[in-house]
């Protein structure tokens, strides 16, 4: 995480958490419309557009105090959203038993992605079972990306 990001996690997690969310992270980047200061909120049972409005005037008058961005920025308070990547424990536990994809930097046994239901995970280490029943431990930092698989 960059220095702005840091700054803004720090100040908007307290605040985050007087309202029972947790910010799951906090990204600064350039768009189309110019910077972009995104802050991505999660709760148990998922988030609404009200606390997405509410937790934003929260946290405006004070990131104006904290000015840790020296540009005119947008600010965006979102929710990760039904397809986002596994990233954190909670994402983890949300898709426990579920179909996720895992996608790999560097191939294992010539495949770079497997398809299976998340049936183990730690703080290091999650465990797939593909559709034939075999049982797959990947490394979290070795993974490329791990996103749900939804199905309709």
């Amino acid at each position: 995480m960059g220095k702005v990001s840091e700054q803004v996690m720090s100040l908007v997690q307290p605040i985050a958490q007087s309202f029972g969310l947790e910010v799951i992270e906090v990204l600064y980047e350039k768009k189309y419309d110019g910077m972009n200061l995104t802050i991505v909120i999660d709760k148990d049972g998922g988030v609404t557009i009200d606390d997405c409005e509410k937790l934003h005037r929260a946290i405006d008058e004070p990131l104006d105090k904290l000015d840790p961005i020296d540009t005119s920025y947008i600010l965006n308070v979102s929710s990760p959203g039904i397809d986002r990547p596994l990233k954190t424990e909670r994402d983890y536990k949300r898709n426990f038993n579920k179909k996720i994809l895992v996608r790999l930097y560097t191939p294992l046994d010539n495949k770079k992605s497997y398809e299976g239901v998340l049936v183990a995970y730690d703080e290091d280490t999650f465990t797939v079972e593909l559709k034939n029943g075999k049982q797959i431990t990947f490394i979290k930092k070795d993974t490329a990306k791990v996103e749900p698989v939804i199905e309709f």
